[in-house]
């Protein structure tokens, strides 16, 4: 793989962003509502203190015209000050993101911990009782909306059970705190060797995790099922089970090592759905991350912060689905880009 060819498929990238700007910001622009009128609510205000917040905001400006500003502020890393928090929008989102991180990351754990072996077992055992459960249980895990899984989750373990906490990233108890490292809280207490928040954290991310990671779940599932009975059926395959080797080294140390490329490919582009996903999840159990922000931004029309949450996933995703495209091309090197 050349350096030019790379750097040929890096600037394809360059006109899907700017769609996906162009996108979001008319999609913000055209939304109904007024920020200004949303920030004052019940207060007085004369008529000249309310155009001057809008003057001050860049909203008495024709929409092509901010367009460009937005643009130009972006390529510098600039994306302005956010209208409800009255901070600048990358403090606001460097703050959320780690929530963000820690569960697309716990969520991607639970799918591939789970996913491989339950394909693997579905493809050895093809036609069984078995293959036909895990068949169904990926097609519902891919059908099944995040909010409404959630809410039974919560309403069985949560409400029910009394088992896990019902919101929240943490619940602090007696005066028990951590103390920020890597920002990511199960780490962190790790570190610091609190166990008792450790375990408090990890209560409270089991059931958004689970929730966001169901379809990747089902997903690579039938992935890694497919490409293990593909294998299953190469000459090479063959050969080795007529040498008499073990059925279980077969299985692992030879199928599965190449019916991973797939899987492995589409793992990559679908942590870049995780993102999408989480907005609903977060919302769903008040998870105080990015995509939870970026609802409640929408709602009180705060569009710095929506635009560039918004354009932060299409970076994320596109560079996942290259990043995906090379790991392809190294796992099969038959395979050019």
């Amino acid at each position: 793989m050349s350096v030019t060819r790379l750097i040929e498929r890096l600037l394809q990238l360059v006109p899907v962003l700017l769609g996906v700007s162009v996108i979001v910001f008319v999609m913000m622009a055209l939304t109904p509502g007024d920020p200004v009128e949303i920030m004052i609510g019940d207060q007085l205000v004369t008529p000249e203190q309310e155009e001057r917040m809008r003057r001050d905001l860049g909203l008495d400006r024709p929409m092509v015209e901010r367009y460009f500003v937005f643009l130009g502020n972006a390529l510098q890393f600039d994306f302005g000050t956010s209208f409800y928090h009255r901070r600048p929008v990358s403090d606001v989102i460097i703050e959320r993101l780690p929530a963000t991180i820690e569960l697309t990351l716990m969520a991607m754990i639970i799918a591939l911990v789970t996913a491989i072996p339950l394909g693997v077992l579905a493809a050895v055992k093809k036609n069984s009782i078995f293959d036909r459960i895990a068949t169904v249980g990926s097609l519902l895990g891919v059908s099944l909306p995040g909010f409404w899984f959630g809410i039974l989750l919560l309403m069985l373990f949560a409400v029910q059970l009394n088992l896990l906490p019902v919101a929240g990233r943490v619940a602090y108890e007696h005066g028990v705190t951590v103390r920020p490292i890597t920002h990511f809280l199960l780490i962190d207490s790790l570190i610091q060797g609190q166990f008792a928040a450790f375990r408090n954290a990890l209560a409270h991310i089991i059931l958004p995790a689970i929730t966001l990671g169901l379809p990747m779940t089902a997903i690579l599932m039938r992935v890694t099922r497919t490409a293990m009975l593909e294998v299953l059926r190469a000459d090479y395959i063959t050969f080795a089970e007529a040498k008499g080797l073990n059925r279980q080294r077969i299985l692992w140390r030879h199928a599965l090592k190449n019916a991973l490329i797939p899987t492995v490919t589409v793992a990559a582009m679908e942590t870049g759905s995780l993102l999408g996903g989480n907005m609903i999840v977060e919302t769903v159990f008040g998870w105080p991350g990015l995509g939870r922000l970026v609802v409640e931004s929408i709602f009180v029309r705060n569009y710095p912060l929506v635009q560039a949450a918004v354009l932060l996933y299409a970076v994320t995703y596109v560079l996942l689905n290259f990043l995906a495209d090379i790991l392809y091309t190294v796992l099969n090197p038959r395979v050019k880009l």
